[in-house]
């Protein structure tokens, strides 16, 4: 079954391509081309399998859909296309790419994206539990003795990653192509090793001696 994709994008030279490279790769995608026409999809939202949203648009901008949709309480994926390096996660997007960009990578963003929103929508509603740590699934939040620890999304979604595979050694580049995709250039060696230097600081007493997240040299990490 194709997955199915809404699109808001105005430039028509850039709707052909994508039109065109979306469908090659196994995407059935309805292209909107203005703000006020994606508000009239969004009673519909249920039967998409995720959001592309251009920021700039001559009526608005992608934020507002995407303030709309998660103000509703729809956790439906979301990917922004901007022409500059502007961060729409703050408003509750899941990724952005910055054009011009190739359509392969855009095509391993959405994989990579309704990848880990699939194994987000296996697991709703429950709870893993390892030691004092406690995520609640449906909730999107991690307790630490009964405390909500503050984590970026990217930080959520490791910490999930870690306590699924809790006692086994995952590979660096297992979590990279879980959280981020791989397959481009656009994740920096040390992005990894520094959400892992974040996480520890927030649920290890003492982040140099842990008792949860350890290191096995040259190869990742297990979550204990």
């Amino acid at each position: 079954m194709e997955n199915k994709i809404l699109l808001l994008e105005d430039d028509v030279s850039l709707i052909d391509g994508l039109q065109y490279s979306l469908k090659k790769n196994g995407f059935d995608v309805d292209f909107v081309r203005s703000v006020q026409e994606t508000l009239t999809y969004l009673p519909e939202i249920e039967k998409y399998d995720m959001l592309i949203l251009d920021v700039t648009l001559p009526d608005g901008t992608g934020f507002e859909i995407c303030e709309k949709v998660r103000k509703n309480g729809n956790q439906i994926p979301i990917i922004f296309l901007t022409a500059s390096d502007v961060n729409g996660l703050q408003v509750g997007g899941d990724d952005y790419i910055t054009k011009p960009f190739k359509l392969g990578e855009l095509c391993s963003r959405i994989r990579a994206l309704l990848r880990r929103a699939g194994l987000s929508h296996q697991e709703a509603g429950t709870v893993m539990e390892c030691g004092d740590i406690k995520i609640d699934l449906l909730g999107s939040r991690v307790l630490l003795k009964g405390k909500t620890l503050e984590l970026t999304a990217a930080e959520y979604r490791l910490i999930c990653l870690l306590v699924k595979n809790a006692n086994r050694i995952i590979t660096r580049d297992f979590i990279l192509d879980e959280l981020w995709d791989s397959t481009g250039d656009f994740v920096d060696n040390n992005t990894l090793s520094v959400y892992v230097r974040r996480l520890r600081e927030k649920i290890e007493a003492n982040p140099s001696e842990p008792k949860y997240i350890f290191t096995k040299w040259g190869v990742g990490y297990y979550f204990n």
